[in-house]
């Protein structure tokens, strides 16, 4: 592996790297205020989008995890006709009921997508605690294995990791929100990061820098530093810049070596002196 190479993980034989692609940057979803999610809607177009899928796919991030989105959609197109680099999706359908999941998972298989994994809203609204089920997700995974596709599980709630594993669904992933402040996570970090090592199963970390709380240091080597070696992170990214700066970092971490990136440089910090690090 080269010096610039992003580690992998397998999951049913694809490759996936470690450091996989988010879009709430890209579609609108900012977790911040209504007004930042409007300009970020404003501001992307299927061009603005395919040139940071294209600083992603040349660095490595070949693994997208998004809803269905006929901007994103026309993105990835444009960034593989470009380079010729293919990017692997993780769709997120979800659905008022089983019967609209089910239709808007056919939609994910024409869209070619190889992963598909129900969206937490449907996920979480059907978990059962004390009956250790997800109601009816035995008949969803079957659908996506039937559209020729790898089943997994969005959650917001680590219970629906401890259910999905003792009552042995097929679940190749689980998405879960993941990082030092808390931010979505359910129960507190030492215990999210319990349930995160203690299933085999790969995890997908979203969140991992708080919807944009966290600084990319401060948030990536928490997650990497504190999961398994087949998870893997999943990052929103806004342009070029930060998707080289968000590769740098990781493949610093993942090295286990010191992260040496150029930093903010303010006028309030002119007298820490402008170094690397």
């Amino acid at each position: 592996m080269s010096e610039n190479a992003m580690p992998t993980v397998d999951i049913e034989g694809h490759e996936i790297g470690r450091l996989v692609i988010g879009t709430n940057w890209f579609l609108g979803y900012s977790h911040q205020s209504s007004a930042r999610s409007t300009w970020i809607k404003r501001y992307q177009t299927p061009e603005t989008i395919a040139s940071v899928l294209e600083v992603c796919t040349a660095g490595g991030m070949n693994f997208i995890v998004a809803p269905i989105s006929e901007i994103l959609q026309e993105a990835l197109q444009i960034q593989e006709a470009k380079t010729g680099r293919h990017i692997e999706c993780m769709l997120t359908p979800g659905g008022a009921t089983t019967d609209e999941l089910l239709t808007n998972i056919d939609h994910c298989a024409e869209l070619g997508a190889e992963f598909c994994s129900p969206h937490t809203s449907w996920t979480d609204s059907r978990l059962h605690i004390v009956n250790n089920e997800i109601t009816e997700y035995e008949r969803v995974a079957a659908h996506i294995r039937d559209c020729g596709m790898i089943p997994g599980l969005s959650t917001h709630r680590p219970e629906a990791i401890v259910v999905g594993d003792k009552a042995g669904y097929d679940i190749a992933t689980y998405i879960q929100p993941y990082n030092p402040l808390g931010f979505l996570c359910a129960v507190e970090t030492d215990w999210m990061a319990r349930i995160i090592n203690n299933t085999p199963k790969t995890v997908v970390i979203i969140k991992p820098l708080a919807a944009g709380r966290l600084n990319p240091i401060t948030g990536l080597t928490f997650a990497f530093n504190t999961i398994k070696d087949n998870d893997v992170v999943c990052i929103g990214l806004l342009c070029e810049e930060e998707a080289e700066e968000d590769l740098e970092i990781a493949r610093q971490i993942l090295a286990q070596k010191r992260v040496e990136v150029e930093l903010q440089y303010t006028r309030s910090k002119a007298h820490l002196g402008k170094t690397s690090q």
